[in-house]
């Protein structure tokens, strides 16, 4: 079997059978292609059915010298994972060369924070001489000092502060409870905010 032979068949199988959208056809066999291309590249004639492993580690070692991200590497390695199952199920082949191959695993990126300056202003663009502002600033100064998550200081309770002590009771993701201390500014104007402000919004 060719590589033309091969790639046409699978498209249609993605098409007919799996009823995959044509932009998900096409990213599907576009890295086959890339595949079958490299193999070209480096004059090794191996059909389809006779690539191996080793192949294929050496392929996916070309695409990390080629700069491309491990996000790329992953989707590229799907595509041809999935091409060899279809293989497979079509009794074309007994042995799945990618069985033992796992892509790349991204990079965790740490968030962008702001800088103190960047917060700085935004603290100062806050009108004080409205409750919504006031309200702002207290809400902004928690989030600040303290690092909670947006959902979590939506979900915090006033019997869950604990000022005198100088710190929040916490329901985090999967219902994991933690204390978080909360600084003075934040206590501050919060204090501000619940002693007066609030009940009048």
């Amino acid at each position: 079997m060719t590589w033309p032979q091969a790639i046409k068949q699978f498209d249609g199988y993605l098409r007919l059978e799996k009823s995959l959208s044509p932009n998900s056809v096409e990213a599907y066999v576009r890295d086959v292609r890339k595949l079958h291309q490299w193999l070209e590249l480096e004059h090794l004639k191996a059909g389809p059915l006779q690539v191996t492993t080793r192949l294929l580690r050496d392929f996916l070692a070309a695409l990390t010298e080629l700069n491309l991200s491990s996000t790329s590497q992953a989707r590229t390695l799907s595509g041809i994972k999935a091409f060899y199952e279809f293989l497979i199920m079509e009794d074309l082949l007994k042995i799945d060369p990618t069985d033992t191959l796992e892509a790349p695993k991204a990079g965790r990126h740490l968030p962008d924070t702001l800088s103190y300056p960047d917060v700085e202003k935004l603290l100062g663009a806050i009108d004080l001489s409205t409750g919504e502002g006031l309200r702002s600033r207290a809400v902004l100064e928690v989030l600040y000092s303290s690092g909670l998550r947006v959902s979590e200081l939506c979900d915090l309770k006033l019997s869950n502060l604990y000022f005198e002590q100088g710190f929040m009771r916490v329901l985090g993701k999967g219902n994991k409870e933690r204390l978080v201390p909360i600084g003075r500014e934040a206590v501050k104007h919060l204090h501000f905010y619940l002693g007066g402000v609030r009940q009048h919004l």
